[in-house]
């Protein structure tokens, strides 16, 4: 298999709906395409979620990081790229780039993956699924030209707001869906801001799960020059994700 057989690209488009009140696509849509385009890549490698599941295995998002320099407007098309850059036992790294109609990158985005037992909650070892047949999907020559994530620690001892994980925060294992914390996250900052200010970067660090029922508060770190950190804890105790935001001007 060489290189660009490695390589998936998938062809969307910015709907109307997925858009913001500044006809741009949004973070959270963004951030669902990634994952969508993630899925394709990995069923059609043969470790996708439906064959995992049948196992009782499952993949888990351990870190995002997302740099856009624009974003698609309202009925743009635009396409994803992705493939899988290192697999270690635990873990495996994924990368993304978002390309214009004419195929010039705009953005890119950085993951980190573990697969777990679905019972036990525990990771896999990636190594010995399928024979180790994973790391024939290594494509370690396409650039992914942004930092990896960075650590994230905040020091807020009060929380900014809290709610109540709800129905539509819910995915099909059953907690809170790893872009929803994202939206929550961005919904900490008013409208004005979004009206001077985008957002250049984005990082997760995903930490515990939560469930319908549990209390998630977010505590704010404003660093200054547009940088901000959030960590969003359940239930008034345990860290369930943390986030890094650098917003810029139009």
């Amino acid at each position: 298999m060489n290189g660009q057989d490695k390589i998936g690209t998938y062809k969307l488009v910015a709907e109307p709906f997925h858009v913001d009140f500044t006809g741009h696509l949004t973070l959270g849509v963004l951030g669902n395409h990634l994952l969508n385009c993630a899925g394709f890549h990995a069923t059609e490698r043969g470790f996708g979620m439906a064959t995992l599941n049948e196992d009782n295995y499952t993949w888990v998002l351990s870190r995002l990081a997302i740099e856009m320099d624009n974003m698609p407007r309202e009925y743009e098309e635009f396409s994803v790229q992705t493939w899988v850059e290192n697999v270690y036992r635990l873990f495996t790294d994924r990368n993304f780039a978002v390309l214009d109609k004419e195929g010039r990158p705009i953005g890119y985005a950085r993951s980190v993956w573990a697969m777990i037992n679905m019972s036990t909650r525990k990771p896999v070892d990636l190594l010995s699924m399928n024979g180790g047949s994973i790391v024939d999907y290594i494509c370690p020559d396409k650039p992914c030209p942004i930092d990896k994530p960075s650590r994230i620690k905040v020091a807020a001892t009060e929380p900014e707001v809290s709610l109540t994980a709800r129905y539509s925060d819910i995915d099909i294992n059953g907690h809170v869906n790893s872009i929803r914390y994202v939206e929550h996250i961005l919904d900490l900052f008013p409208i004005d801001l979004y009206k001077v200010y985008r957002i250049r970067r984005f990082e997760m660090a995903y930490v515990a799960e939560s469930y319908y029922g549990d209390t998630l508060s977010l505590y704010h770190d404003d660093e200054g020059g547009g940088m901000h950190q959030v960590e969003v804890r359940k239930n008034g105790a345990e860290t369930v994700c943390r986030a890094k935001l650098q917003f810029e001007s139009y």
